[in-house]
């Protein structure tokens, strides 16, 4: 399409009719410029043309109620999945599951190959390593069977260590086995070595 087909009138024709050739320049122009926006289910666009209509976008009130409630339960589902995550490949949650592993006790419960209960493990309680509180559980099973393994440890102290306070394994048919050496004098005996426990704190402190 040609400059001249476009605007075949120009600014000597407005001159030399005056107002009623104003007028129905306008008019050819407004025509020119009533483009209908493509409809839904229409084919794709193969020309698109800077004077078109735009498309209506005022939205009722219904479906703006509609789509809230859904937007913030999406939102909310989003984030509990991502801390999930995050405590599913937390330093903690490893560590307890290997020490699980290599527990006689839970091996004889469970058997051998020892592992999260499914395929996306969900891990309840809190993990605040910053602030020093750490109890978490979460479901694992074996050759032999399925439980439930709780632990718990808390820090004194900004620059303290961590005490494990509970550690245990809970059964499908409600036994509680208690994972924690105990001894006559020093009481607890830590799952972990305090070696590891010091060079968890100090990557923690910087």
């Amino acid at each position: 399409m040609s400059f001249r087909s476009t605007f075949p009138i120009t600014t000597q024709h407005l001159l030399r009719g005056g107002a009623g050739a104003s007028k129905t320049a306008l008019q050819h122009i407004s025509r020119r410029t009533l483009i209908a926006a493509p409809k839904a289910g229409q084919g794709p666009l193969l020309e698109r043309r800077s004077d078109r209509a735009l498309p209506d976008l005022r939205t009722s009130r219904r479906t703006l109620y509609l789509t809230f409630p859904l937007f913030l339960l999406t939102l909310g589902a989003s984030t509990l999945l991502i801390f999930n995550y995050q405590k599913t490949h937390s330093s903690v949650t490893t560590s307890t599951l290997f020490a699980l592993r290599s527990h006689a006790a839970a091996r004889e419960l469970l058997g051998d190959e020892i592992q999260f209960s499914s395929r996306l493990p969900w891990i309840k309680g809190e993990l605040d390593q910053f602030h020093g509180r750490i109890d978490i559980e979460y479901g694992v099973k074996g050759t032999k069977g399925h439980g439930v393994m709780r632990f718990r440890s808390t820090r004194k102290s900004r620059l303290g260590l961590f005490e494990t306070e509970r550690w245990e394994l809970r059964l499908k048919d409600g036994r509680v086995v208690d994972l924690l050496v105990r001894g006559p004098e020093e009481g607890v005996v830590e799952p972990f070595p305090k070696e590891v426990q010091e060079g968890g704190s100090s990557g923690d402190r910087n």
